[in-house]
């Protein structure tokens, strides 16, 4: 699943050789994660959102967070099956460059990747605010569902300053309003301060206040409306797992933007080098949608109970469970 874009066909340089070798790997890498990943990341995503959507009374503020990243990981499993088998990943592209798919692939891409980004970080920072004042209810289910509404709007709002540059990159030099704008650097700046430098910032400064506030132990500490101690656990682990599998995509935008690699052609082995990489780094970006879900099914304890909930639910239907109807009974009398 790769094109040697940049050589003839006739070549059969060493850099070549290496072009197709790195081919080969993207090929069999690709095809791991549309085999194993995607299947297993759709599934659980929508098992995550169902699960939680259907308990919606027992939902805790890291569960919204949760349930938003499982709709952005849904939505990069829509995007993930069509960009593979693109012109970056294969000799037979479904879907060419210059067209509407192209740009909405991307903005479905981006507008993911800062919902998720954006949702760990207000998360972090949410955590910190229920550890500090517990009972001032600013970061209750209420209040959260609020804030995930306005994250997708702000990824959408985001996504359309760095969508103009991309779309004049790929319109005709004619329009004058565009002729200026032709700059895919640009974009890729946009989306790497904003998608990255921001949330890492923000999410390092929330860390700092959780560390200060674990060490000064206070009464408040046996609460009993504090959250789960295993909630800091899944917050630790999925802040560093975003982190580890969106960091190299958003180093190849910046080194795409320092040094204009896609529209240098004369270095063959930096650029094949650099889109190999590019392609790599992407693949590891849509196994963030295969990672959280399963690591939330691991270290949440309250997820298996709410899925045996509802599949009692569904096996007794509407009337309700035998043993369910007794204790509603017991409780009236």
């Amino acid at each position: 699943m790769w094109s040697c874009m940049v050589y003839n066909n006739t070549d059969d340089s060493v850099d070549h050789q290496l072009c197709q070798d790195f081919g080969l790997v993207l090929s069999i890498f690709s095809l791991v994660y549309l085999i194993v990943c995607f299947p297993v990341g759709l599934c659980y995503n929508a098992l995550l959102v169902v699960v939680n959507l259907s308990n919606k009374v027992s939902m805790t503020m890291p569960d919204v967070y949760f349930v938003n990243i499982a709709i952005a990981g849904l939505v990069l499993n829509i995007v993930a099956p069509v960009e593979l088998l693109g012109p970056n990943f294969t000799k037979w592209p479904v879907w060419e460059y210059n067209n509407e798919i192209y740009i909405t692939l991307l903005i479905l891409f981006n507008i993911s990747s800062l919902v998720i980004m954006y949702s760990t970080t207000l998360l972090s920072l949410d955590y910190y605010i229920e550890r500090a004042l517990p009972r001032t209810y600013m970061s209750s289910v209420y209040n959260t569902k609020h804030v995930c509404g306005f994250i997708w709007g702000g990824a959408v709002l985001t996504s359309f300053s760095s969508l103009l540059f991309y779309v004049c990159n790929h319109v005709s030099t004619k329009i004058i309003e565009c002729s200026k704008m032709q700059n895919k650097e640009a974009a890729d700046a946009i989306m790497m301060f904003i998608g990255y430098v921001v949330p890492a910032v923000a999410v390092f400064y929330a860390f700092m206040l959780i560390l200060r506030i674990r060490k000064e132990s206070t009464p408040l500490d046996q609460d009993s409306g504090r959250l789960d101690p295993s909630i800091h656990r899944l917050l630790l682990a999925s802040v560093c797992v975003q982190f580890v599998l969106w960091t190299p995509y958003y180093m190849t935008l910046l080194v795409h933007t320092l040094t204009g690699v896609q529209g240098n052609y004369s270095d063959k082995p930096w650029v094949t080098t650099y889109y190999f990489l590019r392609c790599l780094s992407e693949l590891l970006a849509f196994s963030s949608s295969f990672a959280m879900p399963l690591m939330y099914k691991q270290m949440n304890k309250n997820f298996s109970h709410k899925l045996q909930r509802l599949l009692k639910r569904l096996h007794c239907g509407d009337q309700g469970c035998a043993h369910e109807r007794s204790v509603v009974q017991q409780v009236v009398t």
